[in-house]
Parts: structure tokens; C-alpha cells; sequence
């Protein structure tokens, strides 16, 4: 039999550690992007920091997307929707 607390608990749990990795993930950033930009400072004048900074960045903001639950394009609960309509078409 299907148990919803289950499932509630489950994907909980799953949003708790996707937004553990996000966190991980920012300070990481926070960390080594300024290091990255001192070592740019001392080495040379060409400034090949930002590249890795925009780059870990936009990665970041994704992640950081994906485990809120914010999705712009598809709205919110949009697969789980989807899936329902699917479920209940004659055609499927």
C-alpha cells in the first residue's frame, strides 16, 4: 500500500540534502574564488580569475535553483502535474 508520509519523509529528505550540497558547495566557492583572484593579483596582470569565478558562479546559481525548488521556466511542481495528467489521459 502507497504511504504518503513515506513518500513526504523521502522527498524531504532529498530537498534537505540537495540544499546541504548547495551550501557546500557556496562556501567552497566563497573560499577558494578569492584565493584563485591573489594568486591572479601576484602572478600577473592578465585577470584569469574571473573566468573560473563566472564560470564555478553560473554552476552555482543553478544548483542553487535546483535545490530551492525555484524554476522559472516550469513553475513549481510542474513535473508532479505533468506526471498526474499523464496518469489520467486515455492515450498513455
Amino acid at each position: 500500500m502507497y504511504n504518503r508520509d513515506e513518500d513526504k519523509y523521502q522527498k524531504a529528505k532529498k530537498r534537505v540534502e540537495e540544499i546541504k550540497g548547495f551550501y557546500s558547495n557556496l562556501i567552497t566557492y566563497l573560499i577558494v574564488i578569492p584565493l584563485l583572484g591573489y594568486l591572479n593579483y601576484r602572478t600577473t596582470d592578465f585577470p584569469w580569475a574571473i573566468f573560473p569565478a563566472v564560470g564555478w558562479g553560473l554552476g552555482l546559481l543553478f544548483h542553487g535553483i535546483c535545490a530551492f525548488g525555484f524554476n522559472p521556466f516550469l513553475g513549481r511542481d510542474w513535473e508532479e502535474r505533468k506526471m498526474k495528467e499523464l496518469m489520467n489521459s486515455d492515450e498513455f
